[in-house]
């Protein structure tokens, strides 16, 4: 699709069809790139995006295990006053 570049105050925009933004998802913000001569816009992931993805990778590949498992045994702070 070709678009025109606009004169925006002393910046130079386009303007993105409403149907394309809500294809992309796009609410308000986007993250802007430049890879090359050219421009890549995305929305703006959220919090956390992607974490179910990753642990489930980690799972698979077993790298999902406390790094501290071979603490030495538990101190007799942890025997005697320590309650779950």
């Amino acid at each position: 699709m070709k678009v025109n570049v606009v004169r925006i105050g002393n910046s130079r925009g386009i303007r993105i069809p409403k149907t394309i933004l809500n294809q992309c998802r796009v609410t308000n913000a986007m993250e802007l790139e430049v890879q090359g001569n050219h421009l890549l816009l995305r929305p703006v992931a959220g919090p956390r995006a992607g974490w179910d993805d990753a642990f489930s990778r980690m799972r698979a590949h077993r790298d999902d295990q406390l790094l501290d498992r071979e603490v030495g045994a538990a101190t007799r702070w942890d025997r005697s006053e320590w309650q779950w």
